[in-house]
């Protein structure tokens, strides 16, 4: 058991900071609050090899997992500018698209994740299903040798800033008769996909929208895995990098918002004495710090059993970190706030931006009481609840 990064992740870490710090948080919030795109920051990432960090070399990656991936989600919200985007198109697309994707997909998608110049949004959630993705109404049907796509989702972060989306739909099995899913890479502006923005209440250059598929006719090399019976396996292999990359980056802005605080803290002097010397304040960052910290090796632990193979057990590792990273960056973020008092809630202190985002972490990807239910089930033994 190590808990120290090997030399190259090291280098990774301090290279990626770098990178977050020439941005900062000043540059996220005006490309959110503009209506623009971290464009810059992703081209450079991308340029550097940061966006391939878990793709296999043969494709334009740098051959690392999804612990390196994770490091720089981190180290980047760390440095007050996450990119939701890269939960999305390298861990989940990419993942699924290197481990189950036919050669032809993964030769021509790839390396454009790799290098950035591809960007991959992921449909899945509809209006009706919630959480029970059994209960998806996007259906794909065969017409010929192509496929036709029906159907709605919603909360689809980014697709106005990708290429193609990699769509969950349901296909009929001919044994049973039942649906079962399947998984479409759709270019962004195929005919009969539509889009109307989703308004949120959450400062983030990555938009949310409504997505519409009115017979989308892609073409069977469109299929992921070029079967239908690929759809489940690929479909499971996204959620645990997903649940890990989104804890890094809650875990890189639990540390920026403690930075943050901290520095005010030393200071800020009333009736003569900083403000962090009265306990008033230090305890609550104090706790805050543990809790990120704690959460932090959790990601870590999560990551290590992904990289490793241990599917089953780096799904409950993901769902732990997941939980224990939206909670403590939601901590935070608030406590930071309450140590800087009015301040905090002043947007050139850079704290109080953050509260949606925080906030957001806690149901998205997979809500804490869905987390909360499998831990219950899965590690304690408990009937299942829903």
């Amino acid at each position: 058991m190590d808990f120290d990064d090997t030399p190259e992740q090291k280098a990774l870490r301090e290279a990626v900071a770098a990178l977050g710090r020439r941005y900062g948080h000043e540059y996220f919030v005006a490309k959110a609050k503009s209506g623009g795109h971290q464009t810059e920051l992703w081209a450079e990432a991308g340029k550097l090899g940061y966006l391939g960090a878990n793709l296999p070399a043969e494709y334009g990656g740098a051959g690392g997992g999804i612990t390196e991936l994770a490091i720089v989600a981190e180290e980047l919200a760390a440095a007050g500018c996450p990119l939701l985007l890269i939960v999305v198109s390298p861990a989940i697309a990419g993942t699924v698209i290197a481990r189950h994707g036919t050669e032809q997909q993964r030769r021509h998608v790839l390396p454009g994740i790799a290098d950035g110049s591809t960007k991959v949004a992921f449909a899945i959630t509809e209006p009706e299903a919630g959480s029970n993705f059994h209960r998806l109404g996007t259906v794909a049907r065969r017409d010929g040798d192509d496929w036709l796509l029906r159907g709605s989702k919603a909360f689809i972060s980014g697709i106005d800033e990708c290429d193609l989306v990699l769509v969950v739909a349901r296909t009929e099995d001919a044994a049973t008769g039942k649906l079962k899913p399947a998984l479409f890479l759709v270019p962004t502006d195929a005919p009969g996909l539509s889009r109307t923005p989703l308004e949120m209440e959450v400062v983030a250059p990555e938009k949310q929208w409504l997505l519409y598929l009115d017979d989308v006719r892609v073409p069977a090399t469109a299929l992921v895995g070029g079967s239908t019976d690929a759809g489940l396996p690929a479909l499971f292999a996204g959620l645990n990098p997903e649940r890990i990359t989104i804890a890094a980056s809650a875990v890189g802005t639990g540390r920026y918002a403690l930075e943050r605080a901290a520095g005010y803290a030393k200071a800020r002097a009333v009736w003569g004495r900083p403000i962090g010397t009265h306990q008033g304040v230090a305890h609550p960052l104090a706790h805050a710090q543990i809790q990120v910290e704690l959460a932090r090796l959790m990601v870590a632990k999560a990551a290590a059993r992904y990289d490793a193979g241990r599917d089953l057990d780096a799904g409950t590792a993901a769902n732990m970190a997941k939980y224990a990273a939206a909670e403590a960056s939601a901590l935070a973020v608030d406590t930071a706030i309450q140590a800087m008092g009015g301040n905090g809630m002043a947007t050139e202190y850079g704290v109080a931006t953050l509260l949606g985002v925080t906030r957001v972490t806690r149901i998205a990807p997979v809500s804490r009481e869905m987390i909360l239910n499998f831990v219950a089930q899965h590690v304690l033994g408990q009937d299942r609840s829903y």
